[in-house]
C-alpha cells in the first residue's frame, strides 16, 4: 500500500514547497525493526513516481522525538545515534511511472544501549544543505519513520495520567461521544497501550470500544493524548440544528446514566495494567421535546375532536327531539 506525501517541519522554522499532490509516494511510512548490539539489520522501502517526468531524489536521515501530546514527530537537527547508523544510497533517479525498491541497512554499534531509537529516512528533490546555526534546511520531503528497538533489559515506566470525555464534558444529548486518556511514558522504549473501554447504562451492557485501535505509540519521556469515539466519528465535527439533532437521537438512541470503564495494559516485560472510570449522562432532550409536542398536539386534536363529536351528537339529538 502506498501513502501520499507529507510535508515535514524541522524545528517549526522552515517550511518548503511541497511536491504536487499524488506526484510521489512512498511505502511504508512507518517501519518497526529490532536488533542486537553489533548486529546489522536490513530493510527496504519503495518509491513511486507518478509524475510525467523523471525525478532525482536525495536521501537524508534525521532523528525525531515527541513534542506535545498529539504524537506528531519533531525532527532534530543533530545527526547522532540512529540517524548515523542508517546506511542508504545518497540519491536515486526515478523515471515517470516507475517504482523503485531502495534497500537500506542499520548498523547497530556494539556499545548501543538497550531501548528505543527513532529516526527517519527522508527524500527530497534537492540535496540536503545545513543552514547556519541550529536550523536544518528542508524541502518538501517523503519520509519513512524508522523505529528501532535494541534488544536487552529496557526500563519500563509511566502510566495513565487522566481519563474522561473530551473537554471533561459529562452531559450529552446524542452520540458521537469522544473519550480521551493521557498516557505518560518514562521508560526507555516506546509504549503501545492496549485495552478497551466498556460502556454500561445503569449497570447494563452498552458497548465495547478499542482503547487504541490505531496502535498509537507513546515515545520515551513524553505523554500522549489518545481519543476514542463512541458512534459515527464523521458526525463529531458536523453541526446540526434542533431537528437534525432530534433525528440523530432517534436513529442512534441512547439515554441514561452511563459508566465508561477503561481497562488498559502495557509493558513487554512488566505487563502493567490500570483501570479507570468516568460517568456521564445522555439525555436526548431535543427528541424528548419533539415527542412531547407531538403527543400534546395529538392530545389537543383528540380533545377538540371529541368535543366536536359530542356537540354534533347533542345537536342531532336536539333536532331529532
Amino acid at each position: 500500500m502506498k501513502y501520499s506525501i507529507f510535508t515535514l517541519l524541522f524545528l517549526g522554522a522552515v517550511v518548503a514547497m511541497p511536491f504536487q499532490a499524488h506526484a510521489l509516494t512512498i511505502s511504508p511510512v512507518k517501519m518497526e525493526i529490532s536488533g542486537k548490539p553489533g548486529q546489522t539489520v536490513q530493510g527496504e522501502l519503495t518509491l513511486f513516481n507518478e509524475e510525467a517526468k523523471t525525478k532525482t531524489l536525495y536521501a537524508s536521515t534525521n532523528n525525531f522525538e515527541s513534542r506535545g501530546e498529539t504524537g506528531t514527530p519533531f525532527f532534530l537537527p543533530e545527526r547522532t545515534g540512529l540517524a548515523t547508523w542508517i546506511k542508504v544510497q545518497d540519491s536515486v533517479v526515478i523515471k515517470s511511472n516507475e517504482e523503485k525498491k531502495i534497500p537500506f541497512s542499520v548498523e547497530i554499534p556494539k556499545t548501543a544501549e538497550p531501548g528505543g531509537y527513532f529516526s527517519a529516512i527522508l527524500w527530497a528533490t534537492t540535496p540536503p544543505q545545513a543552514k547556519k546555526g541550529s536550523q536544518v534546511g528542508v524541502g518538501g520531503k517523503l519520509g519513512v519513520l524508522v523505529m528501532l528497538k535494541v534488544a536487552g533489559a529496557v526500563k519500563e515506566g509511566g502510566g495513565l495520567l487522566e481519563f474522561g470525555t473530551k473537554d471533561a464534558q459529562n452531559f450529552f444529548s446524542a452520540a458521537p461521544i469522544t473519550f480521551a486518556y493521557r498516557f505518560n511514558n518514562t521508560g526507555g522504549d516506546r509504549v503501545v497501550p492496549k485495552g478497551d473501554i466498556m460502556l454500561t447504562n445503569f449497570g447494563f451492557g452498552g458497548a465495547k470500544l478499542s482503547a487504541n485501535e490505531k496502535e498509537a505509540s507513546v515515545l520515551p519521556d513524553s505523554a500522549r493524548k489518545i481519543e476514542v469515539t463512541w458512534g459515527d466519528e464523521k458526525l463529531a465535527s458536523q453541526k446540526a440544528g434542533f431537528f437534525g439533532m432530534a433525528g440523530r437521537e432517534w436513529s442512534d438512541f441512547h439515554m441514561g446514566w452511563y459508566t465508561a470503564k477503561l481497562n488498559l495494559g502495557w509493558g513487554a516485560a512488566t505487563h502493567k495494567a490500570v483501570v479507570a472510570e468516568y460517568r456521564f449522562f445522555v439525555i436526548p432532550w431535543q427528541l424528548i421535546l419533539v415527542i412531547i409536542v407531538v403527543l400534546g398536539a395529538i392530545g389537543f386534536a383528540g380533545t377538540w375532536g371529541l368535543k366536536r363529536y359530542n356537540h354534533w351528537i347533542i345537536s342531532k339529538a336536539s333536532h331529532g327531539g
